[in-house]
């Protein structure tokens, strides 16, 4: 039996579990295979995925030589922007750096914990027509939160600190930067940001990428779930901005995740700078400047062996990882916040199955 069979075969028993869900969507680009599963053509929301295109824009700026990773992030934003969000002790000393690795002492406004009143992510539930800005959910951690203490602290907060800090740079709008410095120039036709952008290959007749706040998506996306909750078409998923709030596709972000590591988007040091682990997210999971490096054998002890890919997860168990040993991309969405474990253990089987194909090939 082929990889292809396979995998295609673990998916369908995933997918008879799912139910009403169906099939996940699946993309493994490797020497040798081009597999997929799933509608491969339907947008979906990366969630926190978006926090690596956030981190290229960082680096391309500090390649261009805009500020350094050890700039002092204060004097690279409004007046004041720290205030509130930051311990008085520290606004001085946060640096562009320790926001990207989520060492900058930030709250989490999407799943931290709150002083009072709802969480987030019970608003955006509760008002689904509410357009959420940047100033907003500052302001949401400003009032419910408080500053997050020394170490790592993984903050949605941070990356929108980072998106403005972007804006104030370059002058430009964090969408426009983003179709203008990683979308456009690869050719990712069909990724936007949601409620923000349109993709070049659904563009309204005359429409431009502009700050339009709370534009309607030219088509549907695939279904999410928060909890039990459908919120696909939910404006307050606008929550998610420059932490990821971006559209995209299996094969866009199998582009996106190749540009990356073949040194299109920035250079070498500059991505081993981004993915050079400092901290532990959780079991399994490690953390850099930006990208994520799972352990497999910290799950589980015979996993020991399988290769440690770097990229991203999000919320929505959505995952971009690059498989160096295998020269493997691997793009997934399983579409919903109580599907993360579903997800992982498909991850596990696709590099289960890469390294039985890399053995029994040989290599």
């Amino acid at each position: 039996m082929s990889i292809t069979e396979r995998l295609t075969r673990h998916l369908d028993t995933v997918t008879r579990k799912r139910g009403e869900r169906g099939a996940p969507q699946v993309q493994v680009s490797a020497p040798g295979l081009e597999f997929s599963y799933g509608d491969a053509a339907l947008p979906f929301h990366i969630a926190s995925i978006g926090k690596v295109p956030t981190a290229v824009l960082v680096m391309q700026l500090v390649e261009a030589g805009e500020f350094s990773l050890e700039t002092p992030v204060v004097g690279l934003l409004p007046v004041g922007t720290l205030g509130g969000l930051v311990a008085p002790a520290r606004i001085a000393t946060v640096t562009v750096g320790d926001l990207l690795a989520h060492e900058g002492g930030v709250a989490d406004y999407f799943e931290g914990p709150v002083t009072a009143g709802a969480t987030l992510l019970e608003r955006v539930i509760a008002e689904p027509d509410r357009f959420w800005t940047p100033q907003d959910l500052l302001d949401f951690s400003r009032t419910h939160q408080t500053p997050a203490g020394p170490g790592f602290t993984y903050s949605d907060t941070g990356y929108v600190l980072l998106g403005l800090m972007l804006e104030h740079v370059t002058g430009r709008a964090f969408h426009e930067l983003l179709h203008e410095r990683v979308f456009t120039p690869l050719g990712m036709n069909n990724s936007y940001m949601l409620y923000r952008s349109e993709p070049v290959a659904g563009a309204r007749r005359g429409a431009r990428i502009a700050p339009v706040a709370g534009i309607a998506p030219v088509a549907p996306i695939a279904p999410f779930t928060l909890g039990k909750v459908e919120a696909s078409t939910f404006r307050s998923v606008s929550c998610d901005w420059a932490g990821g709030g971006i559209v995209s596709t299996l094969g866009d972000l199998t582009r996106f995740s190749r540009a990356l590591h073949g040194g299109e988007l920035v250079s070498e040091a500059s991505l081993a700078r981004l993915t050079a682990v400092r901290n532990r997210f959780r079991r399994g999971i490690h953390y850099g400047t930006g990208m994520m490096e799972l352990r497999f054998e910290e799950f589980f002890f015979l996993l020991r062996g399988l290769p440690r890919p770097t990229g991203h997860i999000g919320v929505l168990g959505t995952h971009m990882f690059y498989d160096a040993v295998n020269d493997a991309h691997i793009v997934m969405n399983f579409g919903g916040t109580t599907e993360m474990v579903r997800s992982f253990r498909t991850l596990i089987q696709i590099e289960t199955e890469l390294r039985r194909a890399a053995r029994q090939s040989g290599r």
